[in-house]
């Protein structure tokens, strides 16, 4: 699940990162406003976090811009402390949740899957396609016979980007978009091998190959 973080402040870009990622997300960083409002409307992100207080200008400005260009993910906005008219301009904005500085990653990690819960139609942390159940906060596949196995990251955010829109088809550039980041470059053959991979707990037929398209996720029951 691809993520755009918008923070210039380094040391918690980086610990914040660290803790996405092993929660399952593919992050991007933008350090300026200029840079966000470009990543945001060129990229394809599920969720984004936008600190307010940016080196060249306002997070509330980079939002708008999103909005008034269909960027359209959800956004958590990051606020100084006690700044309640921020939190009220960030809502009117088009963010769909705020925390306030400083805060604890578990929080805002728990706050990011519920709105792209909220965004997906979803009110549990666990993503059901057809007899398959994705656990969220265990990052584990749960099969029609009961048993429960144990994810990788990198099949976890695929898995998932699969299965949160069963039926459509994702090329190997769109899964890869969402896997990993700006500043990695994989081959496309690591995608085959997850595939693979995946088809080992869930079947051949459960996760279809379009001939010259790409990937798509069969939810429907044997």
């Amino acid at each position: 699940m691809r993520l755009l973080l918008v923070e210039d402040d380094r040391l918690l870009v980086d610990g914040l990162s660290r803790q996405l990622e092993k929660a399952g997300f593919s992050v991007d960083v933008a350090g300026t406003a200029k840079d966000a409002v470009l990543l945001g409307q060129q990229e394809d992100y599920r969720v984004g976090v936008l600190d307010l207080g940016l080196p060249d200008g306002n997070g509330l400005e980079v939002l708008s811009q999103w909005r008034a260009h269909s960027a359209l993910f959800p956004v958590l906005i990051l606020t100084a402390r006690g700044e309640w008219q921020d939190k009220v301009n960030g809502l009117k904005a088009g963010a769909d949740d705020y925390l306030a500085k400083p805060f604890q990653s578990e929080e805002l990690i728990a706050r990011l899957h519920a709105i792209v819960r909220r965004s997906e139609g979803r009110v549990q942390s666990t993503l059901k396609a057809g007899r398959f159940e994705l656990d969220e906060n265990r990052q584990s596949l749960r099969l029609a016979d009961g048993s429960s196995h144990s994810l990788t990251g990198t099949e976890f955010r695929l898995l998932r980007c699969l299965m949160s829109r069963p039926g459509q088809v994702f090329s190997k550039e769109q899964l890869m978009e969402q896997l990993y980041n700006l500043s990695e470059s994989p081959s496309e053959n690591l995608i085959e091998a997850y595939i693979r991979r995946l088809r080992k707990l869930v079947g051949p037929d459960t996760i279809a190959t379009r001939r010259g398209q790409g990937y798509t996720f069969n939810d429907a029951p044997e």
